[in-house]
């Protein structure tokens, strides 16, 4: 049976100067809040949207208008790359945000990915344990590479479907290396689709942050799929 994916509402272009702590969250916003309770937000981050940067959009930027009755800003917990859909939990207060940075650095999250890759893996699941290292060039610019001398990092990866030279799989993350599913879906000769960097073409990423659970809160999380992933994940999801 086909698997139905729900879309996800995008970013829409809004005025350069940030929402005052007072505004209410637009509503494009608004609609991307997975989960909202006293301590903790969950976010949909949509593709594209970093989550910091020194100049132009971010998501950064519209932290205030997140405010939603609290002093402070809420905090992200953890990473999340630019061009990576997907869950962001934040904390809503300094408390708690400590708790999750502690519940992060223990390990203690478990976090599924959805990505579609370009090319077919000779395997239908397995486990890649490749340490990774940040090495750059004036030609090349920075980037992760596979190096026997670099930080642990562990991924559990299982096809999901498959078809038409592109593989749909889910991937479970052990570790939290910069770029690490991207290296290590490269390594296995099928990098991610839209990955120009690791060899997955142009077009955008076709990573989706599609879970969380953190068992201590307990709090678990599910983002939609995005616009740009829907019609492959449709696709290879059908038997």
């Amino acid at each position: 049976m086909r698997r139905r994916v729900p879309a996800a509402a995008g970013p829409r272009k809004e005025s350069l100067a940030g929402p005052r702590h007072d505004e209410a969250p637009p509503d494009w916003l608004r609609a991307r809040i997975l989960h909202l309770d006293p301590e903790v937000m969950v976010l949909d981050k949509p593709a594209g949207l970093p989550v910091s940067a020194r100049g132009g959009e971010s998501l950064e930027r519209w932290l205030p208008a997140l405010r939603m009755g609290k002093r402070r800003d809420p905090q992200p917990a953890h990473r999340l790359d630019a061009d990576t859909a997907g869950c962001l939990v934040m904390g809503r207060t300094a408390p708690m945000l400590a708790r999750l940075n502690a519940l992060f650095a223990a390990r203690r999250v478990g976090k599924l990915y959805w990505a579609v890759l370009r090319g077919t893996p000779a395997d239908e699941a397995g486990l890649v344990e490749v340490p990774l290292r940040k090495v750059s060039s004036a030609a090349r610019g920075w980037r992760m590479e596979a190096h026997p001398a670099g930080d642990p990092a562990r991924t559990a990866w299982r096809v999901l479907g498959r078809g038409g030279g592109l593989t749909f799989v889910e991937l479970r993350p052990e570790t939290g290396r910069t770029h690490q599913l991207r290296v290590h879906c490269a390594l296995l000769g099928a990098p991610i689709l839209g990955d120009a960097l690791y060899g997955g073409g142009a077009g955008p990423l076709h990573l989706l942050a599609r879970e969380l659970a953190l068992p201590d809160l307990p709090l678990r999380v599910t983002a939609h799929v995005p616009d740009h992933m829907r019609a492959a994940v449709e696709r290879l999801s059908a038997p």
